[in-house]
């Protein structure tokens, strides 16, 4: 009973539901390794009643954070104050635009003249004195604008707190009604002057086309953030280095400026034909994308352009970069730097390297000046393609634009967990409980953040991610969108299923969200698929969060399991056919998915009862198309089922509908499959044709089967009329 209430005190699970109908209780060593990894000595029944009877004696004013959304009730903390409290809040001057560099904004002073019920909050900029209205807030309460402010309270028998305040608008920004547009994943999409992957120049040329030719509003990518280099470097761009910054990779090296300047133009001519020999026997030869191969080609060339001297507005505009990137900047540069010479996991490091405060890490910063400088060059470079990206869409006329992706957590070994070592849980891993799908869970690798921490030093390493993604994207996509609520921790050693929830203060999570995303006027799509806690969904929908409909996933579980008809989706969400994660729809209508399983061993049931089951719901579903008259009767036409199955999404409320890009070439090949490692390529195909031929950006934004497929989705435009032609 000591164990389950100091748990539960620090957001640990003693049971959860798999099942509405089903309880299972976790382990009591699962609970005391969770609790241990927050910094709770829980091991003995001694120890349990010393940290509990310390817990329920600490008294807090306030918690560490306080979220207030404008226009809405306040919280109890602040509603509940002592009659007579003083309060005081302290805006930050970087969240007050325009406010000059090195004056501290004024103190808002407030006073609770009485105790009063918690009221919406008045909106507005704040005044020097409060001014009681009727149906207004308690008198003492002016609101601060949004930002995150520190605020001040005393009581009147001289009881003092201080706490990080979050003042967040209500709801995000929305895409426009109706919009559509493509999920790719950037380097499965090289174009002829790609060197071997997808880059950053490719995705600003498929935003200008897609925007322009079929009326696209925005193209969502993989997630973008910087890998662990290795020998391989793991190819997923879910488990990167850091979510901070993004991976000069990804860079279009013929589109920095300095690069015309680079006087060993022998040097760069090698580089390039060695690059194009890459994208050569990937197009051409059956070759897979070699990450590592293309990283040390632009590496090479990376360095000479780094030669070049900036001109001086490019090297105003650098110095603006290091300003506003700061010390997380620093730290990530010099994490690669440092990774250069003793390799990529940190932990192996000489023990005076491993923390990135010590007094050797601070010698090799300055030992290692300019290399720390290069990689800071890369990061803004990276920064400013991505810029280039987002205004290709504008100027395309996208609604919306680049849609980037948030991986749900880091590599341990990586540069976020090095420079952030005290926000994150070690030896705990981040997965997914036994379900339906897994009966044996998941334990993904990924360290989670300790929430104590991230409530204690204000939420500031989500803030500084969040305002880092968001500088150049039109929208962001969050995967595994339930983990701003819970997340799955696995302790080191031990199963899937000996893991348990751990929760996280999801007011301030989605209030930090909405902040940032409306500083930025970004909408945001959650994915939300597989197990979600009840509740969740409704308190993503009311802060503007859209969720994430797949088509074959979409059907009345709650009633007779048919497919759900165009009319009763959802219209607060992303409606897709298929994911990353998922068959391609040309997969799925052959069943070439389960016959693919099948030969990888992956399969819980023989080939026949999965076939069987598969084209049961996949006859389901084109039954449905035929009845609402989408799909013509007979017609086995894969193409046109494609059609068939887009025009569908397009009949649904969906504020927002994706095209996987390679289901508009008829590509079969999932671009991951999990459950595998080496017994599939994941993350490493470029898109292709039927027969699995790759094909490029030039070829596919000229392929008949696209336009015949985007003709169902946008909306026709009148017909201007040339020069001298009148129109009828």
């Amino acid at each position: 009973m000591g164990l389950s209430r100091l748990a539960a005190l620090h957001g640990v699970a003693t049971s959860y539901s798999p099942s509405p109908d089903v309880t299972v209780s976790v382990p009591d060593d699962t609970v005391i390794a969770v609790l241990a990894a927050l910094g709770v000595d829980a091991g003995t029944p001694a120890d349990v009643r010393k940290c509990l009877a310390a817990a329920e004696s600490r008294s807090r004013l306030l918690p560490p954070t306080v979220v207030v959304w404008a226009g809405e009730p306040l919280p109890p903390a602040l509603a509940g104050l002592p009659p007579g409290s003083t309060v005081t809040v302290e805006p930050e001057p970087s969240d007050l635009p325009g406010h000059p560099v090195g004056r501290p904004p004024a103190p808002l002073s407030m006073r609770a003249r009485a105790a009063a019920p918690a009221e919406p909050v008045a909106s507005g900029e704040p005044a020097p004195e409060a001014v009681p209205a009727p149906g207004a807030a308690p008198a003492w309460w002016i609101s601060p604008p949004p930002g995150v402010h520190r605020i001040h309270v005393r009581t009147p028998d001289n009881r003092r707190a201080t706490a990080t305040l979050v003042a967040a608008p209500p709801r995000l920004p929305q895409p426009p009604e109706g919009t559509h547009g493509f999920l790719v994943q950037l380097y499965s999409l090289l174009s002829a002057r790609s060197w071997g992957m997808g880059d950053l120049g490719d995705l600003a040329d498929l935003a200008a086309w897609a925007g322009r030719s079929v009326g696209s509003g925005f193209v969502q990518v993989n997630p973008l953030h910087a890998a662990v280099p290795g020998k391989p470097t793991d190819p997923s761009p879910y488990r990167p280095s850091s979510r901070r910054f993004p991976d000069p990779v990804h860079l279009h090296v013929e589109s920095i400026p300095e690069y015309g300047h680079v006087r060993d133009r022998a040097a760069l001519d090698d580089l390039r034909q060695d690059a194009a020999a890459l994208s050569e026997a990937v197009l051409n030869k059956g070759a897979l994308i070699d990450r590592d191969a293309v990283w040390e080609l632009k590496r090479q060339a990376l360095e000479l352009v780094a030669q070049v001297p900036l001109t001086p507005g490019r090297r105003a505009d650098y110095c603006d970069f290091l300003a506003e990137q700061g010390q997380a900047l620093e730290d990530h540069a010099l994490w690669c730097a440092l990774a250069e010479v003793h390799g990529p996991d940190w932990h192996t490091w000489p023990e005076a390297l491993r923390a990135p405060r010590s007094p050797g890490t601070a010698r090799a910063r300055s030992e290692m000046l300019d290399r720390v400088d290069f990689h800071c060059r890369l990061a803004w470079l990276t920064a400013g393609q991505l810029a280039a990206a987002q205004r290709a869409a504008e100027d395309a006329g996208m609604g919306v634009g680049i849609v980037h992706d948030l991986a749900v957590g880091v590599h341990p070994a990586g540069a976020d967990t090095w420079s952030q070592q005290e926000a994150f849980a070690h030896g705990m891993s981040v997965g997914a409980p036994p379900d339906a799908f897994n009966a044996r869970g998941q334990d993904w690798g990924l360290p989670p953040w300790r929430p104590d921490v991230l409530a204690a030093t204000g939420y500031a390493a989500y803030r500084g991610l969040l305002r880092g993604l968001l500088a150049h994207a039109g929208a962001l996509r969050i995967d595994h969108v339930m983990g701003l609520f819970r997340l799955w921790w696995v302790p080191e050693g031990r199963l899937p299923t000996d893991g348990t929830y751990v929760a996280y203060d999801a007011e301030a999570m989605l209030a930090v969200l909405v902040l940032e995303a409306h500083r930025a006027g970004t909408s945001v799509v959650g994915e939300d698929l597989g197990t979600v806690a009840p509740g969740v969904r409704e308190a993503l929908a009311r802060r503007g969060v859209l969720g994430t409909s797949v088509l074959w996933f979409e059907r009345d579980w709650e009633g007779d399991g048919r497919p759900l008809a165009p009319e009763e989706w959802r219209r607060d969400c992303l409606a897709t056919a298929t994911t990353h994660d998922l068959p391609s729809t040309a997969a799925r209508l052959t069943g070439d998915h389960v016959t693919l399983r099948h030969r990888l061993g992956l399969l819980t049931r023989s080939l026949e009862e999965e076939l069987t089951a598969d084209l049961t719901d996949t006859a389901e579903w084109l039954a449905l198309l035929a009845r609402l008259r989408m799909l013509p009767e007979g017609d086995g036409d894969e193409e046109a089922a494609v059609r068939a199955v887009h025009r569908f999404l397009r009949r649904t409320p969906a504020r927002m509908t994706g095209v996987w890009l390679p289901d508009t070439v008829g590509d079969r090949r999932p671009q991951n499959l999990p459950g595998t490692w080496d017994q599939y390529p994941n993350w490493r195909l470029p898109i292709a044709d039927p027969e699995g031929h790759p094909v490029t950006l030039e070829e596919i934004t000229a392929s008949p089967r696209l336009h015949g497929l985007m003709e169902v989705l946008r909306p026709r435009k009148p017909r201007t009329a040339p020069p001298g032609e009148r129109r009828p």
